[in-house]
């Protein structure tokens, strides 16, 4: 309304400074309306939720908020990350807390060993490794998948639950899974190593015919 009575208001040059400065926020608001429609997504998708321990993208952590343009998460390492709601909704999200039994959430480790170590003994090292591990619920138990066959060794992931529920002690918990995932696999003399074919070796790398499992402790 008060656009006309404006000095210059009639002139080609005030004219053209008012479509520029409109262009410019229009172009700057639509990242914030991106950002608060993204919000609005996460908030009645309830896509996370507060305490929920999720992975998206490369980042990993608790959900300590879920605002109307970004969300906030707390890693165990004393981080606070806040990532906008727009890069949430363009990535997919894991959540280690929605699909658990009960209370806790899914704990994942993976190693890579050679051929010549029987794939049986492995998965029993990988339990045993996770029973020692303080947090880490028996039930349910704990469990070995064999993710991958590649051309110098198999990859098994270890998927287990464990229960505490702020991010210092879930990273505590983790550090102790590998610790103990060290401790049985020297003490079964099972090396960590993923090795590389460089040549032939002087005997095949194929574990015996009646390989024994390591007793349970």
């Amino acid at each position: 309304m008060a656009y006309p009575y404006l000095p210059g208001a009639q002139t080609e040059a005030f004219k053209g400074v008012t479509v520029l400065a409109g262009l410019m926020v229009t172009l700057g608001a639509s990242n914030l309306v991106g950002q608060a429609a993204a919000g609005m997504i996460l908030t009645y998708t309830r896509v996370l939720r507060r305490g929920e321990y999720v992975r998206i993208a490369e980042h990993e952590g608790t959900v300590m908020e879920v605002g109307v343009f970004a969300t906030r998460m707390r890693t165990g390492l004393g981080e606070e990350l806040t990532l906008p709601n727009a890069l949430i909704l363009a990535h997919v999200t894991r959540n280690c807390s929605r699909a658990v039994r009960g209370e806790g959430y899914v704990l994942d480790t993976t190693v890579t060993i050679g051929y010549d170590t029987p794939w049986r003994q492995v998965h029993a090292l990988l339990v045993e490794a996770a029973r020692r591990t303080p947090g880490v619920l028996v039930d349910p138990a704990p469990q070995v998948f064999q993710t991958a066959l590649t051309d110098f060794y198999p990859e098994y992931r270890l998927v287990c639950q464990a229960v505490p529920r702020e991010p210092r002690p879930r990273a505590e918990v983790l550090a102790m899974l590998h610790a103990h995932i060290q401790d049985v696999f020297a003490e079964a003399g099972v090396q960590i190593m993923s090795p590389h074919y460089l040549g032939d070796p002087a005997q095949a790398k194929v574990p015996p015919a009646a390989a024994v499992e390591p007793p349970r402790g």
